[in-house]
């Protein structure tokens, strides 16, 4: 264990080092998606010919920190999937193992927030030692990885937006991860089996991955939730109609809409040209292979008024639009049967969000307080066991750094069998969650 610790701990002194001198290297060596051919399904039967979670490929490698390997070892592998619209896919996961000893019977899925429509940024691809700018926040969360290979636990992180990259499409991000944690258990290269226990954790566009997985599991992977001990997440999109409206025209948030647009558009085979503006056709096209940290705090004042054409500035006048937001509205999905820690932050005002907005209360610069806290109760009210905790003074950003912890220990206790703590009976009330309407 105390060689785990150390290695954990230059895990994290190998990110300090890395992300010094890693966007000029990641400008010189970015590897095109389609250079690794491991990515790519070449096998002679058609995929639909495979269950889902049915492994496909598998390799080791050593765990890169922006391109610098380390002596961790990574089992990755190409697995049988479905798309949001229910396509077969191929898509791949990475096991990373602990360097000391590790449990065989527990493991944590990991949920990425890497949030990019370029499939070179998946986080498979990043391990594996390639560079690119996109790539970056994949070795960031090292610092989320860390702890739990200390404590012995094999990570499982999936490229939760599939091979497209389709951002924002929650139901394939749940089926991807749930996929892979079947195809994680039924590798012999990554001493898991359909033993072991599974903790789901996940922040941002993580906490989408496992909010989905575990709304979908009961029925798409009723084997896997049998295993699921609880889902930790936090920072997390439910009603995207509502994120829409709350990030518009703000000064660090207001790129991310039109990224979610593009993804949403990607995943279903839309096409809102025909709505867009000259301002938005200029946009949209930056969209289209862009990672959330080309936008973030790039597109300030943006607004969906400016992207779409006149008659258009009503969102709910685009019929394509409001479909795909009900799409993806958690709200209207089945609640999980397992325990939940739900973490979420209040402050948005930090980064340049409206901090109380008429008609949906406070957020965190990017998420909804009250859509979360709504959703929370609605679990509840369904039975499930939910651990609420708002972080009233924090924005998004920093909300994932106080979430953690308290996440990954309560992780640690649904794993040991502690009955999961609840607040339901003491949520407050949040927003609607309705389906939005075609106006």
């Amino acid at each position: 264990m105390l060689r785990a610790r150390v290695i954990a701990l230059t895990l994290l002194g190998t990110l300090l080092a890395a992300v010094l001198v890693a966007p000029t290297q990641a400008v010189a060596a970015q590897t095109p998606a389609s250079d690794d051919t491991f990515f790519t399904y070449s096998g002679d039967k058609p995929l639909r010919a495979y269950e889902p979670g049915a492994v496909l490929k598998s390799r080791t490698v050593p765990y890169h920190v922006a391109g610098i390997p380390t002596p961790v070892r990574v089992v990755q592998l190409l697995y049988r999937s479905a798309d949001a619209q229910g396509r077969p896919i191929a898509n791949a996961t990475s096991v990373v193992l602990p360097p000391g000893p590790k449990h065989s019977t527990r493991a944590v899925a990991y949920q990425s927030f890497y949030d990019s429509l370029n499939p070179a940024d998946n986080p498979s691809r990043i391990f594996a030692g390639d560079l690119t700018f996109g790539g970056l926040i994949a070795n960031v969360e090292t610092v989320f990885l860390a702890p739990l290979l200390a404590k012995g636990y094999p990570v499982i992180v999936a490229d939760t937006e599939g091979p497209a990259a389709d951002f924002a499409a929650g139901p394939e991000y749940g089926k991807v991860t749930l996929d892979s944690i079947r195809a994680a258990r039924r590798s012999d290269d990554t001493g898991l089996s359909r033993h072991t226990d599974i903790g789901l954790l996940g922040y941002s566009g993580g906490a989408i991955a496992s909010n989905w997985a575990a709304a979908l599991a009961p029925k798409y992977a009723p084997g896997v939730n049998k295993k699921i001990v609880g889902v930790a997440e936090g920072g997390l999109l439910v009603a995207p109609a509502h994120n829409l409206k709350y990030i518009s025209g703000t000064t660090g948030w207001a790129g991310v809409a039109a990224m979610a647009v593009a993804g949403v558009a990607r995943a279903y085979d839309i096409d809102f040209g025909k709505y867009l503006s000259d301002r938005g056709r200029e946009v949209m096209a930056k969209m289209q292979t862009a990672s959330i940290a080309n936008v973030l705090f790039q597109y300030p004042g943006l607004t969906w008024e400016q992207l779409v054409k006149p008659r258009y500035a009503d969102p709910n006048s685009v019929p394509e639009y409001v479909r795909a937001v009900n799409r993806i509205n958690l709200g209207s999905r089945p609640s999980p049967t397992v325990p939940m820690f739900v973490g979420q932050g209040a402050n948005g005002i930090l980064e340049g969000s409206p901090g109380n907005k008429p008609g949906i209360g406070p957020g965190d610069g990017v998420m909804i307080a009250g859509d979360v806290r709504t959703l929370a109760r609605q679990y509840c009210t369904d039975g499930t066991a939910v651990k609420y905790q708002q972080y009233n003074a924090l924005s998004h950003v920093p909300t994932a750094l106080a979430w953690a912890p308290t996440a990954m220990s309560w992780l640690d206790d649904r794993f040991a069998g502690v009955q999961a703590p609840s607040d339901c009976g003491s949520i407050p009330k949040g927003n609607p969650l309705t389906p939005e309407k075609v106006s």
